[in-house]
């Protein structure tokens, strides 16, 4: 199955449109073998600037995020906390500043070659699970490694490897709309896992859940990170998670408090 054919199943999606940001990940989870670097995962942010029109949205953002490491970025509404999240993970692009990510310089990239580093490196969780309707849950998680070229046995075995891991593998032949919320975002979890990227960037991915799951979930972060030393960056809104962060960034106003 191709790219294409997997991003054509999403609903109310035509595959020749420029895809939305948070559909664009669904449309290219392509891997090129070329692009694997052996630098522990670490990423560096300077001097970050985005303007939209006349609308200054970053003003000068320095960054830097540690291997292992889970960073919160909270802040008002408007502030520029997800702006900088689709800058950080190279869903869009900084007017000016530089960003690295495993001592490469992405500011360098475009096109396939910035679509193949983030593919290769970079995975993501939004608000929403996005899972598509018509797989189960294990043939979603699966997806992005046999899209990638990945061999199909190691691919399976990793996937109920995290499936196991994340508590859902009595759930993988079940479609999402027989799972629970809180089922759906841990597959979603899982299928950000299954390249074993560098980086985890999650947007509000706790937003849709209830107090119950959303606690549940953000312990999986950080067990996440004991197990496996991922490195998150977490935009959210919701306090008790914040402070649960290694770290928490504050933004206001387009800058970073602090």
């Amino acid at each position: 199955m191709s790219c294409q054919i997997w991003f054509s199943y999403l609903p109310g999606t035509v595959t020749n449109s420029k895809p939305a940001l948070g559909q664009q990940l669904l449309f290219d989870l392509g891997i090129d073998k070329k692009h694997k670097l052996s630098f522990p995962g670490m990423l560096k942010a300077e001097n970050i600037k985005k303007d939209y029109g006349s609308l200054q949205v970053l003003k000068g953002i320095d960054l830097e995020v540690k291997e292992a490491e889970v960073i919160s970025i909270v802040g008002a509404s408007g502030a520029g906390k997800s702006t900088l999240l689709h800058i950080l993970g190279t869903l869009d692009k900084p007017d000016s500043g530089k960003l690295s990510i495993n001592n490469s310089e992405i500011s360098s990239l475009n096109g396939d070659d910035l679509a193949k580093f983030r593919n290769q490196h970079i995975g993501f969780i939004f608000q929403f699970h996005n899972l598509l309707p018509e797989f189960t849950a294990f043939e979603n998680v699966c997806m992005p490694g046999l899209i990638g070229g990945k061999e199909k046995d190691k691919t399976e075995e990793y996937a109920l490897h995290l499936m196991d891991l994340l508590n859902i593998s009595k759930r993988k032949a079940h479609k999402p709309s027989a799972m629970s919320g809180g089922e759906q975002q841990r597959a979603a979890v899982a299928r950000s896992l299954i390249n074993k990227p560098s980086i985890v960037f999650a947007d509000e991915p706790s937003g849709n859940l209830d107090s119950k799951n959303a606690e549940e979930l953000h312990h999986l972060f950080f067990k996440l990170r004991d197990d496996m030393k991922q490195t998150f960056v977490i935009v959210t809104h919701n306090p008790d998670f914040a402070k649960m962060a290694d770290r928490t960034i504050e933004i206001a106003d387009g800058k970073i408090l602090g």
